[in-house]
Parts: structure tokens; C-alpha cells; sequence
């Protein structure tokens, strides 16, 4: 497993991330959860991320219990704040009040003492922008919290709060986290840049787009039994992906894959780490199997031909859009 630096910042992170969105205290029981957090660990991954939103905090109670006998110093453990935890109008947002009651609801549930990474799950509309990055500073100079990141921004968002940290002296940005795939490239026209320009690497999710680049789901057929696609949490945001005309594109990529001896998951993930501004991937499993899987695209070089050929196979199907930088699905 190879890692990074995780923008600008002095921080490494496995290339590979396991995350665990919809699988732990939700999709997958506790046992399997923590025998695939153990599968990452034996495969080189050091970088786990989750969110409080994430099963109800289920999902963070689950992975503290997966890794409590673990190193901490060697483990980069990442979360998130903003979706609601709660009833009352201050269980959500990014409100000072909401941080720091998450941050110390998240330290609990994962059993430890800080966070190597805490961001801000999307951008609240309703707080002042000053508010939110003086409370998420404070948290870096209290140590509960080493690093700062954000997920799913816009580029005129990531610019405005650029500009306050500046003025005010304030703990950087180090790291965005938005959906990023062979399907879904809306980052590269706006956010890629100026995250580049400012050092903020990128951690991207659903660099499978949810399974669809397994080559699973065929065009014309059901969807598998026990899919994603199939129901639950994620079914409403893979469905945008699971037309005739995008399914057979993705068929083209099968020998591709072929050729360079990987799977097509393999392949899916690889891209996105070949991409410029990428630190790292998230991957989800519901196997063990699955995470060795996903960790053995880790250091894959893909020759320019190969790259040109993706773009071939999947012309007419790519999402670019800008405007869809943050997708319909609330909870990645």
C-alpha cells in the first residue's frame, strides 16, 4: 500500500481509504464490519473514514471498536460534522454550538483523543462562514482535532473561505472530499484548480460510482438481489447511474481491464488515483474480500493510451457539469 501527502499539509494517507458510509450498523452486522476494518489494516490501509451522520453514529461507534486495539499513532482516522445527529434545531449544521458538541460526541464513539482529520460534510448556508472556520480552528489549537478538510464545496465556496482563513490567521484547508469517478468528473473545472492552486488534495468517494464500474449491473437486466441498487441508502443515488446507455458504455471497459490483468473495480479506482490533485480514494466493502480487492489498485500506473481509451469507451456518458458538483445524495 502506498500513501500520500494529503495536500500541501506534512499529513500521509493511505491511498486507499476505507470508509464506511451504508456498510457498518447499517448494510453489514459488526462482526463483518470490524473483519473487513482488520482485512485493510492487514492490506497496508492506515486511513479510515467515517461521519457521526453516518447509521445514526452507529457507523462511528462500530469502526472505534474495530480499531481500539490498534496503534493510534500509526492510524489516520477521519470524520465528519454538519448533517443532523439529532432532534433540536442545533443537532445540525456548522454552527460553534453544533462542532463542538459532534467533535466531542465523535470522540467518544471512536475512543480516542483526537481526530487526524475533521470536515465539514457540506457548506451551511444558514452560519456565518467566520463562525464555522473559527470554530473548527479552535478545535485544531484545543488537539482534539489535527487537520481540516471539507466535503463536497463548491468553488465559490472553497474561494470565500480561502479568503477569510487569510485575513484571520486561521488553521488551512488541507483536504476536500467530493464524489469523483470515471462517470462523475464535475471537480475537474472548478474545484480541481483552485484546490491545487492552495494545496488541497483531494480524497474523492465513489471512485466505483457505487459499484456501477464492477460491470455488476448489465444493461437490460435486473439489478442483482442484495445490490446496492436493490434498495436502502444508496439506491436513490445509483440510480442515475444505472441507464441502458451508461451500462453498456461501462461494458466497453471490460477488456481494457482485461488487458492490464484487473478487475474492473480495480481499474475504476486505479483512474482515479492516476487523476492530477488526488491524495487518495474512499472504498466501501461489505467482504473482506472486497477491501483486498480495492487495496490492490494501489500503485497501479495506467499508460496514457489506457487513459485515452476510458475516455473512448465512455464518451457520452461522462458527467462534467460543473453546476452538479454537489450531488442529490445528502450523506457520502
Amino acid at each position: 500500500m502506498q500513501h500520500r501527502f494529503l495536500g500541501k499539509s506534512g499529513l500521509q494517507v493511505s491511498e486507499i481509504i476505507l470508509g464506511n458510509w451504508i456498510t457498518h450498523g447499517s448494510q453489514i452486522d459488526d462482526d463483518t464490519a470490524i473483519a473487513c476494518v482488520q482485512a485493510a489494516l492487514e492490506a497496508g490501509i492506515t486511513t479510515f473514514d467515517t461521519a457521526d451522520v453516518y447509521a445514526g453514529t452507529a457507523a462511528e461507534s462500530v469502526l472505534g471498536r474495530a480499531i481500539r486495539n490498534e496503534r493510534r499513532e500509526g492510524l489516520e482516522i477521519a470524520t465528519k460534522v454538519y448533517w443532523p445527529t439529532g432532534p433540536g434545531p442545533n443537532d445540525r449544521g456548522l454552527s460553534r454550538k453544533h462542532i463542538r458538541e459532534s467533535i466531542h460526541g465523535s470522540l467518544r464513539r471512536l475512543n480516542t483523543e483526537y481526530v487526524d482529520l475533521y470536515q465539514a460534510h457540506r457548506f451551511d448556508h444558514q452560519t456565518p462562514l467566520e463562525e464555522t472556520l473559527h470554530a473548527l480552528h479552535d478545535l485544531v489549537v484545543e488537539g482534539k482535532v489535527l487537520y481540516l478538510g471539507f466535503s463536497e464545496w463548491r468553488a465559490e465556496e472553497i474561494a470565500a473561505a480561502l479568503e477569510i482563513i487569510a485575513r484571520d490567521h486561521l488553521t488551512p484547508f488541507v483536504s476536500s472530499q467530493p464524489q469523483y469517478s470515471m462517470l462523475w468528473r464535475v471537480i475537474e473545472q472548478q474545484v480541481l484548480p483552485i484546490c491545487q492552486d492552495n494545496g488541497i488534495g483531494q480524497i474523492v468517494w465513489s471512485p466505483i460510482a457505487q459499484g456501477v464500474l464492477t460491470g455488476k449491473y448489465l444493461p437490460g437486466q435486473p439489478v442483482p438481489a442484495g445490490s446496492r441498487a436493490s434498495g436502502g441508502e444508496g439506491a436513490g443515488f445509483i440510480a442515475s447511474f444505472l441507464t441502458d446507455e451508461v451500462l453498456t458504455a461501462v461494458t466497453n471497459l471490460r477488456p481494457l481491464a482485461a488487458d492490464l490483468n484487473l478487475t474492473m473495480a480495480q481499474l475504476a479506482v486505479a483512474w482515479v488515483l492516476n487523476r492530477p490533485g488526488i491524495s487518495a480514494a474512499i472504498v466501501g466493502a461489505s467482504r473482506p474480500e472486497q477491501v483486498n480487492e480495492n487495496a490492490a489498485a494501489s500503485g497501479v500506473v495506467l499508460p496514457t493510451q489506457v487513459l485515452n481509451a476510458i475516455d473512448e469507451a465512455l464518451a457520452g456518458v461522462i458527467e462534467t457539469n460543473p453546476e452538479r458538483t454537489q450531488s442529490p445524495n445528502p450523506r457520502p
